[in-house]
């Protein structure tokens, strides 16, 4: 089998200005049936912009003439259920994998791609790019960063959703500055608010590394590399109290996935109970356009695309059975990034913080955990 290097198409000329995403057009649940149609729609919206899609050449033929748009060729295919070991190990001409190598410049080049994105398997996503990509200086983890809808009609961004179940006092401050210049370049709050996740707002209450992450942000925060809100709860994350949200990845998986649940019991039971008789069901047809402004609200489709935040090149994940709308709106998301240069952001965010504050830097920083950066940090190390 050819090795992922030579699948390497021969460089072409790029229009300046162009920002290019590289996409696993294979992975997710659905592949080339919901990421194709989905790239079609953003390059006819994004005139500046071109995709590289990574995949087997006779599923993507139908690309073959599409405008700023080259196929490049990939012969495996990570599947959702397969381990982080056989992703890293066993498919290393996978498309996932090919994609993530866009991103990484050969000697005296430019990289082909600015932003990489996978609907592909979690674990493997983040394992295969910490692998390729490595972690920015003064990163020691990397975080899953998403957007939760707010009462106020706009987004509340959250991390860590899952990578990294314990984290330090000094991961959560890492968090906060990584998703800072997230909000900063996409959305251009210049001083996002931050709120560190904890079961009341009163400094005294948390665990040990909660509080001890409460002063770590506060002493960021007078030495004005962040903003910082404050403890915040639950609630506060609907109710935009905060820009940011920080917290680890066990409580914010744990937060992300009760929120999708209670969404989709709410429009169940609005549904059942419109449905319950003739004068219900007439009912609904007057409240039909406030209904469809509320569905728009709670869409989980305009939510998708998460930001792995803290490598050395943008990686965004879909949600595995997107479909054609939200794998766009994922494509949307790294084009802003990159755009908006998110990586210098985060890069030279995080360098000024330990810079004011040096004694984060040579903290000791617990090596142990179970989330998703952690199988990718051990795994990546055998590979």
């Amino acid at each position: 089998m050819s090795s992922p290097e030579s699948n390497a198409p021969v460089p072409v000329p790029v229009a300046p200005g162009l920002i290019r995403l590289a996409v696993d057009c294979m992975g997710g649940d659905h592949g080339p049936s919901i990421t194709l149609p989905a790239c079609r729609a953003f390059l006819a919206a994004h005139p500046e912009a071109g995709l590289l899609l990574v995949g087997q050449p006779e599923a993507l033929k139908e690309a073959r003439s599409w405008p700023r748009c080259e196929i490049v060729p990939a012969s495996e295919v990570v599947t959702m259920d397969d381990p982080v070991e056989v992703a890293l190990r066993r498919k290393k001409d996978s498309s996932m994998r090919v994609a993530i190598q866009q991103l990484k410049a050969a000697e005296g080049e430019q990289p082909r791609a600015q932003a990489c994105v996978s609907a592909g398997n979690t674990g493997a996503l983040m394992a295969v790019s910490r692998y390729l990509l490595k972690t920015l200086e003064g990163i020691d983890r990397p975080a899953i960063a998403s957007v939760m809808p707010n009462q106020t009609g706009g987004f509340t961004t959250m991390l860590d959703l899952g990578a990294n179940v314990d984290c330090s006092a000094e991961h959560l401050l890492q968090f906060a500055v990584m998703g800072s210049a997230l909000v900063s370049a996409v959305e251009g709050k210049a001083e996002p608010r931050v709120g560190l996740l904890n079961i009341g707002e009163e400094m005294i209450k948390g665990n040990e590394t909660i509080k001890r992450a409460g002063e770590l942000l506060r002493a960021a925060d007078a030495a004005g590399q962040i903003n910082f809100h404050g403890n915040v709860e639950g609630n506060d994350i609907f109710k935009a109290t905060a820009d940011v949200v920080v917290c680890d990845g066990f409580v914010g998986n744990v937060a992300l996935k009760t929120a999708e649940g209670l969404a989709s019991m709410i429009s169940t039971f609005i549904r059942i109970e419109f449905s319950r008789n003739l004068l219900t069901k007439l009912v609904a047809l007057l409240a039909l356009p406030i209904l469809q402004r509320f569905k728009s609200r709670v869409d989980h489709r305009r939510l998708n695309g998460a930001a792995l935040l803290g490598l050395k090149g943008l990686v965004f994940k879909s949600h595995g059975s997107a479909d054609a709308v939200a794998f766009e709106t994922a494509l949307n998301r790294a084009y802003d990034a990159a755009r908006n240069r998110l990586l210098d952001r985060v890069h030279d965010r995080i360098i000024a913080t330990l810079q004011a504050m040096p004694a984060t830097a040579d903290a000791s920083l617990p090596g142990e955990s179970g989330g998703a950066g952690d199988k990718a940090a051990s795994a990546a190390h055998a590979a």
